[in-house]
């Protein structure tokens, strides 16, 4: 079994502060896994992935138990303090090593190019500025690293789309977490001057009724590995 390790900054004030919706999201996201399938998902999320990962909004770290034995090590970024503390006992018992510090997306705190893959999962809903973030992923990753995102977003017909617009100007921000329903971040990802590889759009739960947050996209995309190429900053 490979070697882990796990560490926890500490810092005075953390940069993101949402004690009631972390205590919500680390209760409702373990049942999850099975109910809704979403450990199907990181399953077909992470396969596959290999190298060095940076793994950005880890949560409470579900995603740990997922990584295959081709990773040689996880950098898990998780701003909010319980999510954090939880992310690191789920690193402990992660079959590679995971890293878990703390952070925010628009200013990672890993140097340039040391990356072979990032991971993007359901975070792109929630970070402030989300160019800010993604021009972050282009300067962490390698030349031609990959980018594995699995995000909700916009979707459904007009009447959705509207309904999401709404939440997102009322209480959803407030008690989600300061997530956002009506985000792109497909577009957001092309925008930023990464290459979309393979994607698809699915429903969460796949079955049950279509909710606000209930779309979602999953695929690849690369930091293209072409000298001189631009990518957004």
């Amino acid at each position: 079994m490979a070697q882990r390790s796990a560490r926890a900054g500490a810092r005075p004030r953390d940069a993101v502060h949402h004690p009631v919706f972390a205590r919500y999201y680390a209760r409702v996201s373990a049942g999850a896994e099975t109910r809704m399938g979403m450990a199907r998902i990181r399953e077909r999320l992470l396969g596959g992935v290999s190298g060095r990962v940076l793994e950005i909004g880890a949560g409470n770290g579900l995603n740990f138990a997922h990584y295959p034995a081709t990773v040689s090590e996880v950098v898990a970024i998780e701003p909010e303090r319980l999510l954090r503390r939880l992310a690191v006992e789920a690193a402990l018992r992660a079959e590679v090593p995971v890293d878990v510090v703390p952070g925010t997306a628009e200013a990672l705190p890993v140097k340039s190019e040391g990356f072979d893959a990032v991971v993007l999962s359901l975070v792109l809903c929630s970070v402030r500025d989300v160019p800010r973030a993604l021009s972050e992923v282009c300067r962490v990753l390698r030349p031609g690293g990959s980018v594995r995102f699995f995000e909700h977003g916009r979707g459904g017909g007009p009447a959705m789309l509207r309904t999401q617009r709404v939440l997102d100007r009322t209480v959803w921000p407030l008690v989600s977490g300061g997530c956002r329903l009506s985000r792109d971040p497909v577009a957001a990802l092309r925008e930023a001057g990464l290459e979309l590889g393979p994607y698809g759009r699915l429903m969460v739960p796949e079955n049950g009724p279509a909710l606000p947050a209930s779309y979602c996209v999953l695929g690849t995309a690369w930091r293209p590995a072409e000298a001189g190429t631009s990518i957004g900053r």
